[in-house]
């Protein structure tokens, strides 16, 4: 069944105006690409690239037991973030499953900013106001704010006054309230900045016209895809799913089980006990064959091991990349590994995350 879009994000009509090619995702019409993924990906790489992501969630939590509530219900530590910062983290269903993965950021004393995937982001809301507490306030902002990254290393000329890494700040852009935060999904140094919708369109092409001599180029869904899996950054849906835990996809790292109590924790610990029966792995290919795509199946000595859950020819690397699920017996770094593709079998290497690395 082909997928319908119905919604447009406040940039809708910049990207037709320069003939973006819109494709629909998550329930949006969003650009898959203006000049080309390659072009786009290449851009990011070496000078700037500016996406449209209006499409994400934008939810406001607030009250006096927010922070507390929060680490109940997120799996990395809000206790830990002070006022200004931001950090990656998953919401869990019961089994430790991830319904989402996202960025929380607190914006106030005891308020948050929490920016969701967009095809999660209507799930995500029901799930949060069902286990939200009395004292704490949720709402959702997404159909009164856009947001776009800027990504790539020309950034520190475009914005010269950049927040830290992992931060949040306050701005004024030639008379325009904003958010800017030094987040990004790409590898390279970069911002994502948050707008009032009224203020979406002066924003994009005030940006576009300060970026011009620096090389900047408006990019779509395509080239955002290459970079993050040339960094081995998850794509919910794809790599992350309510069927996989952050263990098994091996983002450990922002689970903290140290805190006593959160939703999926006794999963999480009893997995890291006995350690993850699959694994979520970078491979690269050994020849220049077609590129991996998802639900390819993936064999060690013969035997059926896996499933690749994200695959494309890298642009930075000229080679066919991806990410699978293997059992873990068979995900050690330097496993030699084979993707079935239509029918006929295409070696591989299980790599070291991540798989583009800076020069």
């Amino acid at each position: 069944m082909a997928e319908t879009a119905t919604k447009k994000t406040a940039l809708y009509p910049e990207h037709v105006k320069l003939g973006a090619k819109m494709v629909p995702f998550a329930g949006w019409l969003m650009p898959v690409q203006y000049t080309g993924i390659v072009d786009e990906h290449q851009a990011v790489r070496k000078n700037i690239g500016m996406f449209d992501i209006s499409h994400m969630g934008q939810f406001i939590v607030e009250g006096n037991d927010a922070r507390a509530w929060l680490n109940t219900i997120l799996t990395n530590n809000v206790e830990k973030l002070e006022a200004g910062r931001g950090q990656y983290t998953f919401l869990l269903n019961e089994k430790a499953g991830i319904i989402d993965d996202l960025i929380a950021y607190r914006i106030g004393g005891a308020k948050f900013l929490l920016v969701v995937n967009a095809s999660r982001a209507d799930e995500d809301l029901v799930w949060l106001k069902q286990h939200a507490r009395d004292d704490v306030k949720i709402e959702s902002r997404s159909a009164n704010f856009g947001g776009v990254a800027i990504q790539g290393p020309g950034i520190g000329e475009l914005f010269p006054e950049l927040p830290a890494r992992n931060h949040i700040v306050d701005r004024d852009f030639e008379g325009m309230p904003i958010s800017i935060a030094r987040t990004g999904y790409t590898g390279e140094d970069g911002v994502e900045v948050f707008f009032r919708n009224e203020d979406a369109a002066k924003f994009w092409n005030a940006v576009l016209e300060k970026g011009k001599p620096l090389g900047l180029k408006p990019c779509g869904l395509g080239s955002r895809d290459t970079l993050r899996l040339e960094m081995c950054y998850p794509l919910n849906g794809s790599d992350l799913s309510p069927e996989r835990n952050p263990i098994e996809a091996g983002l450990g790292f922002f689970v903290d089980l140290t805190k006593p109590d959160f939703i999926g924790r006794d999963v999480l610990v009893k997995t890291k006990e006995n350690g993850p029966r699959e694994k979520l792995v970078p491979f690269k290919m050994k020849d220049k064959g077609p590129p991996p795509r998802p639900h390819y199946s993936v064999f060690g000595n013969g035997e059926r091991i896996g499933e690749v859950t994200s695959g494309t020819l890298s642009p930075s690397l000229n080679w066919g990349v991806g990410m699978a699920y293997v059992s873990a017996p068979h995900a050690k770094i330097g496993t030699q590994i084979d993707i079935e593709i239509r029918g006929q079998k295409f070696p591989a290497t299980i790599e070291k995350k991540p798989l583009y690395k800076k020069s």
